[in-house]
């Protein structure tokens, strides 16, 4: 999404500033024309020839650079979005006041591009009504504003925010604040994630191979196109998404449940779990000793989650299922999606090379129930979130 975009990023005076390198390198990396400028702080920590030689353009500090009169207008013309990062407290007071008294600040007041600001500073600094004040003005005239976090400061361990959000959150806020609003915007939606385990004693369990991958990118993806998202997980050493709002349930009953008591208020819901289809009849209170050699395990049929919800659905739910098949998949696929009741239905064969559990990318094909087809070639699984959520979008629009 940031091929061809342009990106001013303002550093400013904070010991984060060195963090700002790893946000331009990826922020290149993924496509977009980065322009770094740096307060006169900011270099007192980082060099411009590391900004430079990571995203291959030259750096700008100064209004009196030569060939350089009208850069503040420039810059914030042609940029698709601005980040200040870190934005310390001194940044935000001049910003709040209108001043234009360096290249950043002037470039502020003249860019009509979306604004984003990552506040850095000592947790006291940040505190403060006088900085608060200053923050509140800034969101009122439409500034965006990530973090800050809790965690170490250079002058020690703060139980209180003034850390600076980490480059990823950073860039995930950003990638939400260019996105053009479409009709996910604004609109709840509710993904599933991950396995479930079954347990058969206090130690052991019945689960699968997911690894929660997908629905954590259709998660991310969702959120940065401006839904309101909710993702329930099963377990999975996936991250958290930046803006989520996750549930972390264990067992396929857990997983039902939370999906019952989310899905009233729901418009969209996307079932990318793998939920275990079975459950032991009678798990045991205590560990099955070894020394006792084989046992038989009686299995029975846990609900299923998307019919068990079928009735709770509204009626402008957009409801979309995944189906993992091994051979004939298209035609598996289309019988579930009839008889799950679903708008539309995610397939993929697990016996497809580079497709399926526990690996970075995927190949699916989408069905929906007006009979539309659209085979999605092998890619990375954020790649097939974005087109699951294309078709998910065309299909409620």
């Amino acid at each position: 999404m940031w091929q061809g975009r342009r990106v001013v990023l303002g550093v400013t005076g904070g010991i984060a500033a060195y963090k700002c390198v790893l946000l331009a390198r990826e922020l290149t990396r993924q496509g977009a024309e980065v322009d770094v400028v740096l307060s006169r702080g900011a270099a007192e920590f980082v060099g411009p020839v590391t900004f430079e030689a990571v995203t291959r353009r030259p750096v700008r500090s100064s209004l009196w650079e030569r060939d350089g009169a009208l850069d503040h207008v420039a810059l914030g013309q042609r940029a698709d979005l601005v980040v200040v990062a870190p934005a310390t407290a001194h940044l935000m007071a001049r910003a709040a006041a209108g001043l234009a008294d360096d290249l950043l600040t002037s470039m502020l007041l003249a860019s009509t591009a979306p604004v984003l600001l990552a506040p850095a500073m000592n947790d006291e600094m940040f505190a403060n009504p006088a900085t608060q004040a200053n923050l509140a003005t800034l969101l009122s005239r439409g500034w965006r504003v990530v973090g800050p976090g809790v965690g170490a400061l250079a002058e020690g361990p703060s139980d209180r925010a003034g850390r600076m959000a980490e480059p990823d959150e950073i860039l995930a806020h950003a990638a939400r604040a260019v996105r053009v609003p479409g009709p996910l915007a604004g609109r709840r939606v509710i993904v599933t994630a991950g396995p479930t385990r079954e347990p058969i004693d206090p130690v052991r369990v019945l689960t699968n191979r997911s690894s929660g991958k997908m629905g954590y990118r259709l998660a991310a993806g969702a959120w940065q196109r401006g839904a309101v998202v909710t993702l329930i997980s099963g377990p999975s050493s996936e991250r958290e998404p930046t803006g989520v709002a996750l549930t972390r349930v264990d067992t396929t009953a857990q997983m039902a449940a939370a999906v019952r008591e989310r899905i009233a208020g729901g418009d969209v819901l996307i079932m990318a779990a793998a939920p275990a289809d079975y459950r032991p009849a009678s798990p045991r209170d205590a560990k099955l000793p070894r020394s006792e050699g084989g046992f038989a395990l009686e299995l029975v049929p846990t609900d299923d989650i998307l019919l068990a919800t079928a009735r709770d659905r509204p009626p402008d739910l957009t409801a979309v299922g995944f189906a993992l098949e091994t051979g004939n998949a298209i035609e598996k696929g289309r019988a579930k999606l009839h008889r799950k009741q679903l708008d539309m239905i995610v397939v993929n064969d697990a016996l497809d090379p580079g497709a399926g559990f526990d690996v970075d990318t995927n190949a699916v094909t989408i069905l929906d129930r007006h009979g539309a087809v659209t085979p999605v070639s092998l890619r990375s699984k954020a790649a097939v979130a974005e087109a699951i959520l294309d078709a998910i979008e065309q299909f409620r629009a």
